[in-house]
C-alpha cells in the first residue's frame, strides 16, 4: 500500500471542526468508554442504538492471553514469549522443480516468473487437509504489490532511470502479480512450500486475462494489441485481495496508474477520466520499451486496470478474470461473505486520500458445494458506495446506470461507463470521502465489519466530518459498521468508531482508547485485518513509524469491557509494513507478509535499512511470509 498523492479535489466541509467534534463524541463507542486525549476531552456517552447493554466504565483484561511486546525500531522481527515465527516463503524461492536458484545480482525475467515474486502483500489461506484435529496442507495466494525499484535491483540507484533497461522493465513486470504455492505443515509445526505441486502458479503482469461483466468489450477497452477490449496482458500493483466461499482467489489491482509514462494528445477524451485516477504516476519506465504502457500510443490501455481479478487456485491452466461489474478504482481489498439470503457481499476501499468505501452485492444466490453454479456470480450485481452520516447512519447507494447522476446527461452512456468511472460516479453520488479507507472486513459471527483507515495528512479544518474528525490525520482510525440484523446486503447500515489511533499520552492527538490499553497496545495507520476463528479482530499497520516504532501486528478487542484495547503481538523490520495476516481455521497459525523490508528513506539495494531475514551481505532484503504459532501448539492469542 503505497501512501499516494491526491489528484482531485473535495468539497470543503461547512460545519464547524467544534461541531463535528461533538458529533464524533455521539459516535465515539456507543457500548464502550474510551480514553482520549485531553485536548479532545473524556467521552462518556451512554445509550446503544443497537440494541446492547453499554459496559462498566473503565478498562477490563483482554480476550487474548498472550505478553505484549515493547514498542521499538529495530532491523528483525518481534514477536511474544512463547510464539515461534517460520519463514515461509520469501522473495526468490522456487515454486518448481526447474526454478532457478535466486541470483539477486543477476535478476531476468526468465527467472523471476519460475520464483516468489516480490513484496508479498495480501495472503489467502485455502484448507486441503487436517490430521489430529489440526490443519497441515493448504493453498496459499499471494499478491505482489510493486517493486521497490532502487532497492530491488543492483547498481541502478545512482543513475535512475537512466540505469533502466528493457530487460530490467521486463524483470520487474514477472515480480508483480501473485503466487499460488501449495504449503504444509511438518511434525513439528514447521510450514514449507511443496515443489512442483500441481496447484503451484506465478501470474504476473504478462499473463493472459479475459475482461467479463458489463464494461467487457466496450470501446474505451479496446487497444490496439486487444480490437476486441476483452482480452489483456497481465496484472499489477495487487495489494489487499480475498477468497470466495467458492474457493477462488480475488486479486485486487490497487495503484495502476504508477505503471505509465507519456503524454495524451491534446484535447483527448480519456484526459479527465485518467487524471481522476492519477494517471500517467511515472513511477516506472516500462513505457519506455513497451507502447501499452505509454498513454501517448495505448490512451486506453490504463482503463483495463484497476479491477479485481479472479483465479481458479486449483487450476493453474484457468484464465484469470478481470470481474468489471466491482467497479474500476485503486481496490484495496476484495474481502466476501454470505447474506442471510444467500447473496455474495464485497467489501472494498478505494485506497487514496478523499476516496470511498464500496459493496458489491450478488444479483445471484451462492450454492453451497457447487463450484460450476458460482463461476460467475461476480458478473451480475450492485456495485454501492457509502456515505457515512453524521446521525451514524450508513447509506449505500448504487452506481447504477440511470439513477439520479449517472446518466448520458452527465457523460456516462453505459453501465460499462459507470463502472469504467466509478470514481467519478461515486463523486457526483455525494459519498464520502474518506481517510485512505484500505482493508475491509466482514466478520460473520457478529453481522458486523471493520474499515482500517490509514491516513490522510491532506485533510484541513475544513474538511473534517464525523467519519474523519481529524484534520492532518496522520495516523488513522477504525470504523464498524454495523448490518442490520446481520444482513450484509442492507442498503442502510449504522456505523460506529471503534478507535481513533495515536497515541492516548498525547493531549494534541485525539486519539482514542480503552483505558485498558497499554503504552505498548496503541498504534497508528491501520491496514490490513483479519478475524481470528473466535471472532477477534487482529490489524496490521503500515505507517506507524510515524509513531517512533516499526509496524507489526495488533490484536484489538471488539466487544464488551475491553472494546477499543489494543494489545501489541508482532513487529517487522526496519522499514517494512506488514500485510495481509491470515489464520489458519483452527487459530493455530497466523501468517503475515513482511514487505519491502529495509525500504527506509534513501535506501538502495547496496545500503538498505536492514538484510532481514537472511542477514547475509551477500544478499538484499527479501519481502517474505511468515507463520507465527505458539510453540505448544495451541491457538494463537488464546
Amino acid at each position: 500500500m503505497i501512501d499516494q498523492s491526491e489528484n482531485h479535489s473535495v468539497n470543503p466541509r461547512t460545519e464547524t471542526a467544534a461541531t463535528f467534534r461533538d458529533v464524533l463524541d455521539q459516535r465515539l463507542s456507543r457500548r464502550g468508554f474510551l480514553a482520549t486525549g485531553a485536548a479532545a476531552g473524556a467521552v462518556t456517552v451512554s445509550g446503544c442504538a443497537d440494541g446492547l447493554s453499554p459496559p462498566e466504565q473503565g478498562g477490563s483484561a483482554p480476550s487474548v492471553s498472550f505478553a505484549e511486546i515493547e514498542r521499538a525500531v529495530s532491523d528483525t522481527i518481534a514477536y511474544p514469549e512463547g510464539y515461534t515465527a517460520d519463514l515461509v516463503i520469501g522473495w526468490g524461492d522456487a515454486l518448481f522443480p526447474d526454478s532457478p536458484a535466486f541470483d539477486p545480482m543477476n535478476q531476468t525475467a526468465a527467472a523471476q516468473e519460475r520464483q516468489f515474486g516480490y513484496n508479498n502483500d495480501y495472503l489467502g489461506f485455502i484448507e486441503l487437509e487436517r490430521s489430529g484435529g489440526r490443519v497441515t496442507r493448504g493453498i496459499l495466494c499471494v499478491n505482489h504489490e510493486y517493486t521497490s525499484t532502487q532497492l530491488m535491483l543492483p547498481g541502478v540507484a545512482a543513475d535512475y532511470p537512466n540505469s533502466m533497461t528493457a530487460e530490467l522493465c521486463a524483470a520487474e513486470q514477472a515480480a508483480h502479480g501473485g503466487s499460488i504455492v501449495e504449503i504444509e505443515r511438518s511434525e513439528d509445526g514447521h510450514w514449507a512450500p511443496v515443489i512442483g505441486s500441481p496447484v503451484n502458479r506465478r501470474i504476473t503482469a504478462r499473463t493472459p486475462m479475459e475482461l467479463t461483466g458489463p464494461a467487457a468489450g466496450h470501446a474505451r477497452l479496446q487497444t490496439n494489441a486487444d480490437p476486441t477490449g476483452r482480452r489483456v496482458l497481465g496484472t499489477m500493483n495487487n495489494c489487499a485481495g480475498g477468497i470466495t466461499p467458492w474457493g477462488t482467489y480475488l486479486m485486487a489491482e490497487e495503484n495502476f496508474n504508477g505503471n505509465f509514462l507519456g503524454e495524451l494528445p491534446e484535447g483527448h477524451p480519456e484526459a479527465s477520466n485518467h487524471a481522476r485516477y492519477g494517471v500517467p504516476g511515472g513511477w516506472y519506465q516500462w513505457g519506455r520499451f513497451e507502447d501499452r504502457f505509454n498513454v501517448g500510443t495505448e490512451p486506453r490501455e490504463p482503463n483495463r486496470y484497476g479491477w479485481v481479478v479472479e483465479v481458479d487456485p486449483m487450476d493453474p491452466t484457468s484464465t484469470p478474470k478481470k470481474r468489471t461489474a466491482l467497479g474500476r478504482f485503486k481496490h484495496e481489498g476484495a474481502e466476501s461473505i454470505v447474506a442471510p439470503d444467500g447473496r455474495v457481499v464485497l467489501y472494498m476501499g478505494d485506497d487514496q486520500r478523499f476516496d470511498y468505501v464500496y459493496k458489491f452485492v450478488t444479483a445471484g444466490r451462492y450454492t453451497p458445494g457447487d463450484r460450476a453454479a458460482n463461476r460467475d456470480l461476480l458478473d451480475d450485481g450492485t456495485l454501492y458506495v457509502a456515505r457515512f452520516d453524521a446521525d451514524g447512519t450508513v447509506e449505500w447507494m448504487p452506481l447504477t446506470f440511470g439513477t439520479g447522476p449517472l446518466t448520458e446527461a452527465n457523460g456516462f452512456g453505459s453501465q460499462g461507463e459507470v463502472l469504467i468511472e466509478a470514481r467519478r460516479a461515486a463523486d457526483l453520488l455525494g459519498a464520502t470521502p474518506m481517510d485512505r479507507p484500505e482493508d475491509v472486513e466482514p466478520n460473520p459471527q457478529t453481522g458486523r465489519a471493520y474499515i482500517m483507515l490509514t491516513n490522510n495528512t491532506r485533510r484541513t479544518e475544513d474538511q473534517v466530518d464525523a467519519a474523519n474528525p481529524r484534520a492532518n490525520n496522520g495516523v488513522g482510525q477504525i470504523i464498524e459498521i454495523i448490518e442490520p440484523d446481520g444482513d450484509f446486503t442492507a442498503t442502510r447500515s449504522r456505523w460506529e468508531m471503534l478507535v481513533l489511533c495515536g497515541d492516548p499520552s498525547d493531549a494534541t492527538s485525539g486519539a482514542t482508547w480503552n483505558p485498558a490499553t497499554s503504552e505498548q497496545g496503541w498504534f497508528g495507520s491501520p491496514d490490513n485485518c483479519a478475524i481470528d476463528p473466535e471472532g477477534r479482530l487482529w490489524v496490521s499497520t503500515d505507517g506507524n513509524p510515524r509513531t517512533g516504532s516499526n509496524d507489526g501486528i495488533w490484536s484489538m478487542e471488539t466487544e464488551g469491557e475491553g472494546r477499543g484495547t489494543g494489545r501489541a503481538f508482532f513487529r517487522a523490520p526496519a522499514g517494512a509494513e506488514v500485510c495481509g495476516p491470515r489464520f489458519t481455521s483452527d487459530g493455530s497459525t497466523l501468517f503475515a507478509a513482511v514487505q519491502h523490508p529495509g525500504d527506509t528513506d534513501g535506501a538502495t539495494f547496496e545500503n538498505p535499512g536492514t538484510r532481514w531475514p537472511d542477514f547475509n551481505d551477500t544478499m538484499p532484503p527479501r519481502p517474505s511470509v511468515v507463520a507465527l504459532r505458539r510453540t505448544d501448539g495451541g491457538a494463537v492469542g488464546s
